[in-house]
């Protein structure tokens, strides 16, 4: 029977997996990779590495726990009779305690309940299928990695609001977010080339969530991304960096109460909220109105402007990844960006972008310009093999 490590990436409606072989000896070897949506029609469906369907079906019952029983199922009595030997998870906030992966206790999961407020719409998210595979599996290893533990590198003048201090004592502070992805991007600058990873580089991890990250040497120095993952640029449905003064006016002058701030803030801003159409990147592309155009245009102004305030911490830019599902696959997005960070001796080459290239700057261009496939799982089930004992 051979041994396997599940890493579980949960979000509000869904939730991406991968499942790796254990080799001793070599590096993890990817099985399969999925999800289960958890919407109004639950599923489970999988791929195997080279792309061939290994799982398509609906799913009963109560979508989240039934979808991971049916995982487990799946996993080891219809998938070669693996044996499940640690589970990793992404856990969006770790706070200021949970800097690195750690293994899951009930005391720990407690912690970071008690984080829930830092990221309302999202810790809930990353605990369930925690508590859902402890009480299907009470002895399999669980891992948590956190978000936020890549950015812990930032220096404290970048990290700090202007606030009375006694609130940083208390963890009001810029966290940071999407440290899974970014992590990853900075070891695979680091095995293309050990150069290419000491350069001053901005990676644009460009999603329904999105944010930038200003590294050198792999490590994280500044970030859009702040308190929580409303901060920085225009979002699927956030609202991104906002002047407070436009929410203590909602609060104060129009008497809207909490819970409907923080809906209409996470839920009905970003690009929904400007076009009145989606928050989908794809179908504002494929879209005539001008408010959908609209939308796309802010995306990329706020995504340039975010990034030239990065050249600034890094005190210059040789190097722009972009990543996820916006970064990796809209050329239209990329060259709008680019476009306005030309100041910056950004040079990107249009046949280059349309071809979704792995590196799409021009010969003359200052700034190395890289598309860069992000891969979180990988690095939950590295850790969970690391920290799991496995």
């Amino acid at each position: 029977m051979r041994h396997a490590i599940l890493a579980l990436n949960a979000g509000s409606s869904s939730i991406k997996f991968g499942l790796y072989d254990l080799e001793p000896s070599a590096e993890l070897q990817l099985v399969s990779r999925g999800k289960l949506d958890l919407g109004d029609a639950p599923r489970l469906s999988a791929k195997a590495a080279d792309g061939t369907v290994h799982c398509d079906r609906p799913l009963a019952g109560d979508a989240r726990n039934a979808g991971i029983d049916a995982l487990l199922d799946w996993i080891e009595s219809e998938l070669g009779g693996r044996k499940l030997i640690a589970a990793g998870h992404r856990i969006v906030h770790g706070g200021r305690e949970f800097v690195e992966p750690v293994r899951l206790t009930p005391a720990v999961i407690e912690g970071l309940d008690r984080l829930t407020p830092l990221a309302p719409l999202h810790q809930p998210g990353s605990l369930a299928p925690i508590r859902t595979l402890a009480a299907l599996r009470p002895d399999l290893p669980q891992v948590g990695c956190f978000d936020t533990a890549f950015h812990q590198t930032i220096d404290p003048i970048v990290s700090r609001f202007a606030l009375p201090r006694k609130y940083d004592a208390e963890g009001i502070r810029r966290y940071g977010f999407h440290g899974l992805s970014y992590e990853y991007i900075a070891g695979r600058l680091k095995e293309i080339s050990p150069a290419l990873a000491a350069k001053r580089t901005i990676v644009a991890h460009l999603g329904n969530g999105a944010s930038l990250c200003a590294m050198r040497d792999g490590r994280s120095v500044d970030t859009t991304m702040g308190f929580s993952a409303l901060d920085g640029l225009v979002m699927g449905t956030r609202c991104g960096a906002i002047d407070p003064g436009v929410l203590l006016y909602f609060v104060l002058e129009r008497g809207i109460a909490g819970d409907a701030l923080q809906h209409m803030l996470y839920e009905e801003s970003g690009l929904l909220g400007i076009s009145g159409i989606s928050g989908d990147m794809r179908t504002l592309e494929a879209s005539d109105d001008p408010n959908a155009r609209e939308a796309v245009d802010l995306f990329a102004f706020r995504a340039a402007r975010e990034a030239a305030a990065l050249a600034n911490t890094l005190g210059g830019l040789e190097c722009l990844v972009f990543t996820a599902g916006i970064g990796e696959h809209s050329a239209p997005v990329r060259m709008a960006i680019c476009e306005r960070l030309r100041w910056l001796g950004v040079a990107i080459d249009e046949p280059s972008n349309a071809a979704h290239a792995e590196i799409i700057g021009r010969p003359d261009s200052k700034v190395e310009i890289r598309v860069v496939a992000t891969d979180e799982e990988s690095i939950i089930a590295r850790h969970a093999r690391a920290q799991g004992n496995a």
